[in-house]
């Protein structure tokens, strides 16, 4: 079938050289044409995608990319009737000046070679700023240089004397359609590698309403619309991402997730396009903000962006990066260009990223800016032996290793495998549409990713109706004077008094009652710090659990993790000294490392509150290094009756120390958040029964620990050493092997720190851990 003519008012905005205006000109004409009613969409020359983020601010469409070399001569006009469908007008901004190509090639990729592919007429943009008559002998030349182009007026930009202008005007062979003085409100600010981005700019959307403003108030729309409206009728059909990719028939719709946000700016829509038409659903993530990859991620996307300037940020959101690096480890299909090959590596300047790819990225001295022909040297997720493709190049960071994706101009570059493709090239694979259907289909057969907060993981979710080595809880009945203290406390009809609480401690402690301070388990404990201060620089030290970092981050506060040495002890150095509350575990879950009550001590000093969690000191005989009755300025130890008591239901715990602090605490401390079964529990586990109880308890916590730990070394398996009622094992794919034979071990690459080799073996009876010990020989037989 013959295709119809379309009818599509648009013109160019080009210019003599990159700096005059072009994309002033061109968002500002956006937005005036779309406040005075107009549909327009906007569109850019070359692989730039700073400028489209802008123009999709000023027209409420997505801004579009037209570039021969990305995506082939012939698809230039379908491309732009696609993305210009249904609106009234498209606005074409140039690249560079209007001749200026790809080198090498007689200007292909130009400003000109698309207003020729689109017979677009061309409105040219000079920056008359220093300058007077020669303007007219630049735009004369410009206009006469290739009479295949159709340069049919002037807008002048950064007009200042009246005078001047006038002289411009007089000189000029072209009609001038404009004038706009310069204007400091309006300067986009710029960075390593151009304009910042429009999503980086929180003030975007009122800079670009103001430029519409200038525009219409300074430009002559009219003139400018009656120029669009003189294009001559296009030959051809829309780009239609269905017609260029198949659609799986499984009748899924895997989650492809993509990341966006200010670090991530740089993508096609055009890609996007071609995911959904494969039948999957796009997703957008932020790798500043969101904790996890997208629900049932079966792809990554990782695009353009600026990562080197977020470095340290997203460094911060480790938990983020720690799911982001088990999907991409588990098989889930990868993509990774440029600012994604960063996100990817081990570290950017010298900050920790993902670590998936093996390879470190930092600033250079120079930049990269290459428009190649890459051909492919492996078999991978987006490619074949010897396939072609063209792209782009763009950076000034370097990696440290070569890799085996392309080959360009001789050069082995980027990393491809099966499930993974990254490199520092962008591909617009609305010119490659084959790259898009390998990776959709590859969504499509993928597992999806079971994305979880490690911040908020609990042992609890892995047990699973299997023989539980995975929670902490003491693994025998209750005490049965604890039990009838707990019956009797529901049959009272009054609100709790945890006075009652507070007076057993004293007692118990031997502290004075503004010391102690009874609470809902240690999870209100470490919630109630969190909003203690406006903490300005909160560290936690890792690996540890959870919970107190998760709770200083639903306050707001951005923590800073310190990580121990190797053998998981603390490096007291590694804490900065600009530390005002530091939060450490003794003895740490999930390490079993009991830190000396000395070490901690040191860290103590004016201005710093030092938090203690001693959730599983009770399971130390004596309680060696505690210091929950020690008195220090500064310091706060957490208590939880959770684990060593057997009462996983009810939240019983306390906090003990500085005075001041506890008097603080006990302010923001919600009325009755003390249950009544919880202050019995507190007053019956700190009574003179449950003394010797805990004692009896703490022996044979190290005797079913000293079982497990000669049997994990009778087997080879690397264990650190423990003090506390689980013991931290190197048990690799062991773990997934004991989950089929029915047994649940607590999986610790949720624990900041620590990688998916690691379990947390919670010590149990010698009977049950021989039940373990016989499955890891089957293992070993297998």
């Amino acid at each position: 079938m013959v295709a119809l003519p379309v009818s599509l008012p648009r013109l160019v905005v080009a210019a003599p050289s990159t700096g005059q205006g072009k994309t002033t000109i061109a968002t500002g004409l956006l937005a005036a044409l779309r406040a005075a009613g107009h549909e327009v969409s906007g569109h850019k020359v070359g692989p730039d995608y700073i400028d489209p983020g802008y123009h999709a601010l000023a027209s409420g469409r997505p801004g579009r990319n037209l570039d021969p070399h990305l995506v082939g001569e012939e698809r230039i006009v379908p491309l732009l009737l696609h993305g210009a469908a249904g609106a009234d007008v498209a606005v074409i901004e140039g690249v560079m000046g209007l001749f200026d190509g790809r080198l090498g090639t007689g200007g292909f990729s130009s400003t000109a070679h698309v207003a020729r592919l689109t017979a677009s007429p061309v409105v040219l943009v000079l920056d008359i700023a220093g300058q007077s008559r020669s303007v007219a002998a630049i735009a004369a030349g410009m206009a006469a240089y290739d009479p295949s182009i159709d340069v049919v007026g002037v807008v002048l930009n950064g007009a200042r004397s009246d005078r001047n202008t006038e002289e411009i005007r007089g000189a000029l062979d072209l009609p001038v359609i404009g004038m706009l003085p310069r204007d400091e409100q309006l300067a986009t600010p710029s960075r390593h590698l151009g304009l910042v981005t429009a999503a980086e700019r929180e003030e975007s959307v009122a800079m670009v309403a103001r430029l519409g403003e200038q525009v219409a108030k300074y430009l002559d729309l009219e003139a400018l619309l009656a120029v669009a409206r003189s294009a001559p009728d296009l030959e051809g059909e829309a780009w239609d991402p269905t017609a260029e990719i198949r659609r799986s028939t499984s009748g899924q719709r895997p989650v492809v997730a993509v990341a966006g946000g200010r670090a991530f700016t740089f993508r096609y829509p055009e890609t996007e396009e071609l995911l959904a038409a494969a039948g999957c659903q796009v997703v957008t993530f932020d790798p500043l903000l969101d904790r996890t990859l997208p629900a049932g991620t079966g792809g990554i996307y990782l695009g353009g962006g600026f990562p080197e300037v977020y470095a340290a940020e997203l460094a911060a959101n480790r938990p983020l990066l720690d799911d982001l690096a088990r999907a991409v480890r588990a098989g889930v299909p990868t993509v990774a260009e440029c600012a994604g090959l960063l996100y990817l590596a081990e570290t950017l300047d010298g900050v920790p990223m993902a670590g998936v790819l093996p390879t470190a990225a930092a600033m250079a001295q120079r930049l990269t800016l290459r428009y190649p022909t890459a051909t492919a040297t492996t078999d991978s997720l987006l490619t074949r032996v010897g396939e072609e493709v063209t792209g782009h190049e763009f950076h000034k960071t370097s990696v440290d290793r070569d890799g085996t994706a392309w080959d360009i101009d001789g050069h082995a570059t980027g990393f491809a495998i099966d499930t993974i493709h990254a490199s520092y090239l962008h591909v617009h694979w609305a010119g490659h549409p084959q790259l898009a259907q390998r990776f959709a289909d590859a969504a499509h057969a993928a597992t999806p990713h079971d994305s979880i907060d490690p911040l908020r993981h609990h042992g609890d979710t892995e047990v699973d109706g299997l023989l539980d080595f995975a929670v902490n809880v003491f693994p025998e009945p209750r005490p049965a004077w604890l039990d009838r203290a707990l019956h009797e406390s529901l049959e009272s009809a009054a609100y709790p008094d945890a006075r009652l609480a507070t007076t057993a401690l004293e007692r118990h402690l031997s502290r004075d009652g503004a010391d102690v301070l009874p609470t809902a388990g240690a999870a209100e404990a470490f919630t109630l710090v969190a909003r203690l201060r406006d903490w300005q620089h909160p560290v936690v030290v890792h690996p540890q659990f959870t919970e107190p970092h998760a709770a200083l981050e639903q306050a707001g506060h951005r923590v800073h993790p310190v990580v121990c040495r190797p053998d998981f002890t603390l490096d007291p150095d590694a804490v900065p000294d600009e530390a005002d509350l530091v939060v450490i575990g003794n003895p740490t879950n999930p390490t079993g490392v009991l830190h000396p009550a000395t070490v901690i001590e040191g860290l103590l000093r004016p201005g710093r509150v030092v938090v203690v969690d001693e959730a599983f000191m009770d399971a130390v005989p004596g309680e060696a290094e505690s210091l929950v009755r020690a008195r220090h300025d500064g310091l706060v130890v957490v208590r939880s009756l959770t684990k060593h008591w057997s009462i996983p239901g009810v939240r019983a715990g306390y906090v003990a120390g500085d005075p001041t602090l506890v008097r603080d605490l006990a302010r923001l401390q919600t009325p009755w958040s003390v249950a009544g079964t919880a202050v019995a529990a507190i007053v019956a586990c700190t009574s003179e029964d449950a003394a010797a109880e805990s004692e009896g308890r703490a022996r044979a916590i190290g005797r079913w620990r000293d079982h497990l730990v000669a049997g994990l070394g009778e087997r080879g398996i690397e264990h650190v050493p423990s003090s506390a009622p689980f013991v931290l094992a190197r048990l690799g794919a062991d773990r997934l092997f004991l989950r089929e034979q029915g047994i649940a071990v607590r999986r610790c690459d949720t624990f900041p720190g620590l990688d998916p080799t690691w379990a947390r073996i919670a010590v149990r009876p010698e009977p049950t851990t021989d039940l373990l010990l016989a499955a890891l020989d089957r293992r070993t037989r297998l």
